[in-house]
């Protein structure tokens, strides 16, 4: 059993899958309270599911990419089940986890997309660093960044791991929407000529910002 808060077919709006098609099943429930969150609504709120009707329930949207997010996945320990269950379909799976978590529990078939907290956020102190030793060549990270303190910050924390770490693996760093401009960011990424990619939430574009299931 899981708890899920939402099953849902959309877009994919972050990530280098950004712009395909894709099932996400958010899961209920998370260990951090971010300044910035955008889904608080998935803190509580869900229903108890089995795993099977968690996978008929994505079955019936005839789309190969899955996506497992939250909340924090990795906070209920039947998660890297439902992972396998997936993978052991011919689906190909991504999950979004805070950073706080460690991401080795989870097959390294899936592609785990981790979320490195900036000062902002007023979690940073809850980062898993190792996190970043035990990522794959197909594992991505993401900052989200709403401040220069947060981008020098996204800045120094794969240097300090590999002077080529952004080379090895897609690393975005996401403008928090509403709260900086992303040209803003992108000035910062062009002047100091870093590796990375600029992230911008798709659905957030597209769909109004309280719609759910998008």
């Amino acid at each position: 059993m899981l708890k899920v808060n939402e099953v849902f077919h959309s877009i994919q709006g972050e990530s280098t899958y950004a712009g395909g098609r894709c099932v996400f099943v958010r899961l209920t429930g998370c260990n951090l309270r971010c300044s910035y969150c955008d889904t608080q609504y998935a803190y509580d709120e869900g229903e108890e599911l089995k795993i099977d009707d968690i996978l008929d329930r994505i079955t019936s949207y005839q789309c190969s990419l899955v996506e497992i997010t939250g909340g924090e996945p990795l906070i209920q320990p039947e998660t890297p089940i439902l992972v396998n269950r997936l993978l052991a379909g011919g689906y190909r799976v991504l999950m979004e986890t805070n950073g706080s978590q460690d991401i080795s529990r989870v097959d390294a078939r899936c592609v785990k997309i981790v979320d490195i907290k900036c000062p902002s956020s007023g979690e940073s102190g809850q980062n898993d660093l190792e996190n970043l030793n035990r990522l794959t060549d197909h594992d991505e990270v993401k900052f989200v960044i709403t401040d220069h303190g947060d981008y020098e910050f996204a800045k120094e924390i794969p240097e300090s791991r590999s002077s080529d770490f952004c080379r090895k693996r897609p690393v975005h760093l996401s403008p928090v929407f509403g709260k900086i401009e992303p040209k803003i960011v992108v000035e910062w990424i062009l002047k100091d000529r870093l590796d990375v990619r600029l992230h911008l939430q798709l659905h957030k574009f597209i769909w109004p910002l309280d719609q759910r299931g998008v």
